[in-house]
């Protein structure tokens, strides 16, 4: 029974230690891991297009990749990047992630949308049908020209590149025709010359390529180009790339060509972003007319800065555990390293600090037993009162008694030991009737 008495305070001491130091540890923990880095979301909304182009069908095998690692892509249709940029700019919309044009807006008007890179090159394509060789935008001037639907990013762009070439609507008709409407009216001769933008597997394109009553101008001021609007890209299609049989076209033509950026919202978790490139990377990646393969994503985006997490892509690629685990592992793991090493700078000097309280709970027993004798000395006055001296040594023999019964570590011992050597002073200066008020030392 002395035995289990005894264990159990020294268990005591120990969880009178260590609780408060992992108690405090506990609730830091729970308040960073809850409130330093959300877990993240489950659903993610994209801002596409119509639901026929390129932008709804790479959404559609974003949802694809995505669905994989648990997370739920919801598609929203737009009239296209104007009205995806200005969904990501409102804070009453829920849409997380767009398609821009490169060019379409700049950062300081969108300043809460980060970009995740270029994804593909999205050809400028200027069919006509004049028999006289057109090779420059000015040339456009004076004719019927479709630039693209009212509002959308096809014609924003292609307004901004007649302006640098000196075509405007004072001096030319601009229709506000969307793609496929533009095309029809080009091959019916309702209009002179359609500026398109699309990737070159566009079965619209390809039609146009194949019709021999139009020509794709060859842009021989494209470098120029690049120079004066800094978003667009100098391509050049080559000579037979749309059939090698008939050779179309005819020789190598000079095109040019913004990038399609991914934009989102910086509150975007951050795994989540990893997870876009990841799945940008499986997208676009492949080789195509105008790419190399894995080519794409990548940064050239003028227009709006990398996001922190696309910055540390590019540089290092995916993070160590998305690498190797699945996604919702390895988000669990970022999260639990962004919480405790933080938390390291709390924990080091809290295991410092158990010690420390540990000695304070075992010397203040010893103090205490300090206390009572020294309270014990004062009271004894040097008379031949055996009564007193009895009852004095009666009270010194209760003090002794706690003494040997207190459980201490062995590092305390020597104190224990010196405690009860001053407990025989007292004692002997008792019983030899010679004790004077003489303070007892403590170590």
């Amino acid at each position: 029974m002395k035995a289990i008495k005894m264990f159990s305070r020294s268990l005591k001491d120990t969880l009178v230690a260590v609780l408060p130091s992992f108690l405090i540890l506990a609730i830091a923990s729970v308040l960073a891991y809850k409130y330093v880095d959300p877990a993240p979301p489950k659903h993610l909304v994209i801002s596409t297009g119509d639901g026929e182009g390129d932008y709804a069908t790479y959404a559609k095998l974003y949802k694809d990749y995505l669905k994989d690692d648990g997370i739920d892509l919801e598609i929203r249709p737009s009239t296209g990047g104007v009205e995806n940029l200005q969904r990501l700019n409102d804070p009453k919309s829920d849409v997380q992630v767009g398609f821009v044009h490169d060019g379409v807006s700049t950062q300081d008007e969108s300043p809460d949308v980060s970009s995740l890179g270029s994804l593909y090159y999205d050809p400028i394509w200027v069919f006509y049908r004049d028999k006289t060789e057109i090779n420059r935008f000015s040339s456009l001037s004076g004719k019927k020209v479709a630039v693209g639907e009212q509002g959308g990013g096809t014609q924003v762009l292609v307004l901004q590149i007649l302006k640098e070439a000196g075509v405007t609507p004072a001096n030319s008709k601009l229709l506000n025709i969307g793609t496929q409407d533009a095309a029809t009216a080009l091959k019916s001769g309702q209009i002179d010359a359609a500026i398109l933008m699309a990737t070159a597997d566009d079965p619209i394109i390809d039609d146009l390529m194949k019709d021999p009553t139009l020509k794709l101008m060859d842009v021989d001021q494209a470098e120029a180009y690049t120079r004066v609007v800094p978003f667009l890209h100098h391509l050049v299609l080559p000579h037979g790339a749309f059939n090698l049989q008939k050779g179309i076209p005819a020789h190598d033509v000079n095109l040019l060509a913004p990038t399609v950026t991914l934009l989102v919202r910086d509150t975007v978790h951050p795994a989540l972003i990893y997870l876009l490139l990841k799945a940008a990377a499986q997208v676009h990646g492949d080789p195509g007319m105008f790419e190399r393969k894995n080519e794409f994503p990548i940064d050239k985006d003028y227009s709006f800065s990398l996001a922190g997490e696309a910055k540390a892509y590019y540089k290092t690629g995916l993070p160590f555990w998305q690498k190797y685990l699945p996604y919702w592992i390895a988000a669990l793991l970022d999260r639990f390293l962004l919480v405790v090493l933080p938390l390291l700078a709390l924990i080091i000097p809290l295991v410092k600090l158990i010690p420390r309280v540990m000695q304070w709970r075992v010397k203040s027993r010893i103090y205490q037993h300090y206390g009572e004798l020294k309270f014990l000395e004062t009271q004894i006055i040097p008379d031949k009162d055996d009564a007193k001296r009895a009852h004095y040594l009666e009270k010194l023999d209760a003090i002794e008694h706690r003494v040997n019964h207190m459980k201490v570590p062995l590092d305390f011992s020597d104190q224990v030991y010196v405690l009860r050597e001053h407990i025989d002073f007292v004692r002997a200066r008792l019983l030899n009737k010679t004790l004077t008020r003489v303070p007892v030392s403590q170590t």
